[in-house]
């Protein structure tokens, strides 16, 4: 098999770890970090299994996605709110006066949107990010650089403005889809507040 083939065969394997539903172990790690009966946003929500894991532990969760299709059986649930909205095309910040006790944010990039984000959190509020990074082109989709952070990019965005909780950046094996990644988890609070220790503690462990 020539290297083209075994690229294409690939990216077709990874590509079909985008249907999967169980949530990113990122997200699961810093999870618990999100207090009980939070307000939670899950941008580019996708098949919104992130909002679902936050609807489980009882969070009233937004979930936002240009194609709403794959959320159309959360629409009736009390808790949720779906919005259908196109993220890149110019329009308004769908959200705007909006804020939230925690913005989950995976597989996604579209930089223009950072301000917003950090916006949208409230004090004491939690980011999770989680997205492929520079290098993830020798490896699979997306290689588009406009799709992928450049070194350190998360600590750049949120420095200053949060307190960085987590950082990790590089090659990663045990995401849900594979590659090269940078993830990050940062509190909105007063740089210097003291964080409690043995955050680390992933749901249902």
């Amino acid at each position: 098999m020539s290297n083209i083939d075994e690229d294409s065969t690939r990216c077709e394997k990874i590509s079909r770890h985008l249907q999967i539903s169980d949530a990113s172990p990122w997200v699961l790690r810093w999870a618990h970090l999100v207090k009980p009966n939070a307000t939670v946003l899950d941008l580019a929500a996708g098949g919104g299994r992130h909002g679902r894991l936050f609807l489980d532990l009882g969070c009233a969760v937004t979930l936002v996605d240009k194609a709403s299709a794959p959320l159309n059986d959360l629409v009736s649930h009390p808790q949720a709110t779906v919005i259908k909205a196109d993220l890149e095309d110019g329009s308004p910040w769908s959200l705007d006066g909006q804020t939230f006790d925690a913005v989950i944010v995976v597989n996604y990039l579209h930089r223009p949107l950072f301000p917003q984000l950090l916006a949208s959190l409230n004090p004491g509020g939690v980011l999770i990010y989680e997205t492929f990074a520079l290098g993830n082109e020798a490896y699979c989709r997306p290689r588009n650089p406009d799709h992928l952070l450049k070194p350190n990019e998360l600590i750049e965005q949120t420095q200053g403005h949060l307190q960085i909780i987590a950082f990790e950046q590089g090659l990663v094996t045990n995401a849900d889809i594979p590659g090269v990644k940078q993830r990050l988890c940062a509190v909105n609070a007063p740089q210097g507040t003291p964080q409690p220790l043995n955050r680390d503690k992933p749901v249902g462990r």
